[in-house]
């Protein structure tokens, strides 16, 4: 079974251990991959989960805005749970990149948000998804920062991220 690389999307399924254990190491390496697609640039890891039955669309509207736009970002999946992600290529001290990438990032989780997906697979929140958050959970938000500052008054617990404080 090979792994082969390429601009446009390829479903990979194995039944055999061996198989497995392949996929398992192409996508630990993923990441590493994509960087040296573009050596002098870092990468900006994104992801958002969306219902399987919405995966096609989501990842098809992605695909569409990297068409408009000059920064390199390969996409990646384990696309069983309907979760993907994007790696965008990018100069963090490049004003053009930054907002490129930013652009990006946000048309990502909008759509799948509107898909009825959520703002993040796995990575987390952090502190870029902390607006589309608000948009996901809504009053909610109020309820996850009662219950941070309670359990974490002194502000320790991975400070500065999610909520401030």
């Amino acid at each position: 079974m090979g792994l082969p690389f390429c601009d446009r999307s390829i479903v990979i399924v194995a039944a055999k251990a061996e198989d497995r254990t392949r996929l398992w190491e192409a996508r630990h390496n993923a990441h590493y991959a994509a960087l040296a697609y573009a050596p002098a640039k870092k990468g900006m890891v994104t992801d958002v989960c969306v219902p399987i039955s919405r995966l096609a669309e989501a990842i098809s509207g992605t695909l569409a805005d990297l068409e408009t736009s000059f920064l390199k970002a390969p996409i990646v999946g384990h696309v069983g749970d309907g979760n993907f992600h994007m790696l965008l290529l990018m100069d963090p001290s490049d004003p053009r990149d930054l907002a490129e990438a930013t652009r990006l990032h946000d048309l990502m989780v909008a759509r799948a948000l509107s898909l009825g997906g959520t703002c993040t697979g796995e990575h987390g929140i952090g502190e870029g998804k902390i607006k589309f958050l608000e948009m996901e959970h809504g009053a909610g938000v109020g309820v996850m920062r009662a219950i941070k500052q309670a359990l974490g008054p002194k502000g320790i617990l991975n400070p500065g991220k999610i909520f401030a404080g």
